[in-house]
């Protein structure tokens, strides 16, 4: 992740904001369905189910005891982070920033191998790396771009309404960080 000196976990989340969210809402209300958080958080039921279940796969959340049926009532697991925080309050190895680096990648292969099911006008991405020989200051200004170039973006996620006609959800991961000798 490309993060500022002055970082506080959330912050830090912006990218992982249906995750972080979820995290957030069953830490307030202790369980909830994918169909509840989706009424609560302006987002799909199938979106919070996808992301509920990402995060119990890797430990995060579990599904809550229920009297059966179709309702699958979810909870934090006692390990899950507050707020993307490790117990300590900061992101770190045990925290959410490992569990965010690891659905993003889960996320890419799982694009790489279904790609061929997307409809055709989506079936092509704009993967790329690149590097750069950068001071710090100069790290943190690309990396100011790449917020202010997605800027105009971000409300579309808590606002339905404003998605234009076909506007899907696209992963946007941008990682800057030295490169270190060997």
């Amino acid at each position: 992740m490309t993060e500022e000196d002055a970082l506080t976990p959330r912050e830090g989340l912006r990218e992982h904001e249906v995750r972080t969210a979820l995290l957030e809402l069953l830490a307030e209300v202790g369980t909830v369905t994918a169909t509840e958080a989706a009424a609560r958080l302006g987002h799909s039921s199938g979106l919070c189910s996808f992301h509920l279940r990402q995060l119990a796969r890797h430990g995060y959340v579990e599904e809550a005891p229920h009297h059966g049926g179709r309702v699958r009532p979810w909870r934090l697991t006692r390990r899950a982070p507050a707020a993307g925080a490790s117990a300590d309050g900061e992101l770190g190895d045990d925290g959410f920033g490992t569990l965010a680096r690891g659905l993003e990648d889960e996320s890419w292969q799982h694009w790489l191998a279904q790609r061929e099911t997307a409809p055709a006008e989506w079936r092509h991405d704009e993967a790329f790396s690149a590097v750069a020989y950068l001071t710090p200051e100069e790290m943190a200004r690309v990396a100011d771009a790449i917020r202010r170039a997605l800027a105009p973006y971000q409300d579309r996620e808590q606002r339905p309404l404003a998605r234009p006609e076909g506007a899907r959800p696209v992963a946007l991961i941008s990682r800057l960080f030295p490169l270190l000798p060997q």
